[in-house]
């Protein structure tokens, strides 16, 4: 039985990691911060972070297959940290146990150039350990990944973008090596890698802070204060990236530092099958789910799929009876996607079955429950394809953009119940009022953002701010 506070299991053990960066599951996500990359000067983010190459290169403490091999590098690194020294608020990674972890090699995060990067990659193509259409979207996304944070305007951002793309590079060989295999419920691996921090790295300078804004922050204070009492929060959301987890945890890690770092997601098969994506939803707490919309895209598979969301929405039965739990859920089962004939961009709607599915299992936990109605405006940091697609390996366009997130007031079902005399109609008034909330916030932050009307966009039901400046 898994449990939060248990390790997943991990294919080959947490011996895979080449790395060690040292955990902060048991600190605030203000403490988090610590290990983070540089943030774009003109981001407004109140503190600066060392770029992870810093770390990186005080840490190459892989182990190769051969034992002498690894003794060398382990040594090198404890030089290289000893000669280097440890820069202010970046803690050196622990080099114990690193004897026991394999790895293939250290070549990515050698590199010291862009040049000697992408060689590298080549390189592990024509000796066969990187597949060549992985190659290919590694390619892709540097280059994407490069443009983007060099709209940014950071004086930083080539060691940034090195930094970076080196780690993800490593994490996705690593992937490619030894691939990692998703429990139906998985808990964030913050150690001897920490996943998390990973993601929150790579992603913090895409956006772009000073156009960005949180919708009444008491509201999620509120929430917080209520997972501190024992209860269950559930957050009832639109979903519009892949960088969704990465890019709520950012926006509310000053103000809201247990939701930003323990939510768990309720996630679909492609960011848990896709070698790219695989190593940021590792950083994530997930409950692992097959969405409707690809249940049939290999129909003889459509039946293990089925049986495989009856053991996640058991294993999501268990998470809540332990009470404490911030869940997110996408009830629309996909990403946002501009409508086809006008391009308009709108939360997309949700599916009642879903929303009072959650709901249900919530109640049954018979732990006090909280259900709030979020939105989220982040599409440009990472569109999806304009259709939604079978094949695995999505095109990734990045782009450094400002982002929003707005949590309404609390809904509960027993208002619309005592309203309705069919039970059918209050549970689908019930994801009405959700979906509307949603899409009401969604408006304000669309103002705030793309039409530049920033705090002035403000409402008497959205309050937004910049608590990060």
């Amino acid at each position: 039985m898994l449990v939060p506070s248990a390790s997943p299991p991990v294919s080959g053990a947490l011996a895979r990691s080449r790395l060690g960066i040292p955990s902060s599951s048991s600190s605030s996500a203000s403490g988090a911060g610590a290990c983070g990359v540089a943030v774009p000067a003109a981001a407004c983010v109140p503190h600066r972070i060392l770029p992870l190459r810093s770390v990186f290169r005080r840490c190459p403490c892989g182990v190769y297959s051969s034992k002498t091999r690894a003794t060398a590098e382990l040594a090198e690194g404890r030089e290289l940290r000893e000669r280097a020294g440890a820069p202010r608020g970046v803690a050196v990674p622990s080099f114990a146990g690193a004897e026991k972890e394999v790895s293939q090699s250290l070549s990515f995060l050698n590199a010291q150039t862009e040049e000697e990067l992408l060689f590298h990659i080549r390189r592990e193509v024509e000796i066969g350990r990187l597949p060549s259409n992985i190659a290919a979207k590694l390619h892709e996304i540097y280059y994407n990944y490069r443009n983007a944070v060099h709209q940014s305007g950071n004086t930083e951002a080539d060691e940034i973008i090195l930094s970076n793309m080196a780690a993800t590079f490593d994490r996705v060989m690593l992937e490619v090596e030894d691939p990692f295999s998703f429990p139906p419920h998985h808990t964030a691996i913050r150690e001897p890698f920490d996943y998390y921090m990973f993601g929150q790295n790579y992603f913090r300078p895409l956006i772009d802070f000073r156009k960005s804004y949180i919708g009444n922050v008491s509201l999620f204070h509120d929430a917080e204060e209520k997972l501190h009492q024992g209860h269950n929060v559930i957050l009832i959301s639109n979903h519009q990236t892949e960088a969704d987890p990465a890019i709520i945890s950012l926006l509310l890690e000053k103000t809201s530092p247990y939701i930003s770092e323990n939510m768990t997601f309720v996630a679909g098969d492609r960011v848990v099958t896709d070698p790219v994506c695989k190593p940021f939803s590792m950083g994530r707490n997930l409950v692992c789910v097959y969405s409707k919309k690809h249940m049939y895209d290999i129909p003889e598979l459509a039946e293990m799929k089925r049986r495989a969301n009856t053991r996640s929405l058991k294993e999501m039965a268990l998470l809540l009876r332990t009470g404490g739990q911030v869940i997110w859920i996408a009830p629309s089962g996909g990403r946002d996607r501009p409508d086809p004939q006008t391009g308009e961009l709108y939360p997309a709607a949700f599916d009642a079955a879903s929303v009072n599915n959650i709901r249900r299992l919530a109640d049954h936990a018979n732990v006090p429950r909280h259900i709030y109605p979020l939105s989220l405006l982040c599409y440009d940091v990472m569109p999806p394809p304009p259709q939604v697609e079978k094949k695995i390996g999505e095109r990734r366009v990045i782009s450094f953009h400002g982002v929003g997130l707005s949590i309404g007031p609390e809904v509960d079902l027993d208002g619309f119940a005592a309203n309705h005399s069919n039970a059918e109609e209050a549970k689908e008034t019930f994801s009405a009022a959700l979906y509307d909330s949603v899409c009401e916030q969604y408006d304000v932050l669309k103002s705030a953002v793309y039409d530049h009307q920033g705090l002035g966009a403000s409402t008497s039901s959205v309050s937004l701010s910049q608590p990060w400046t």
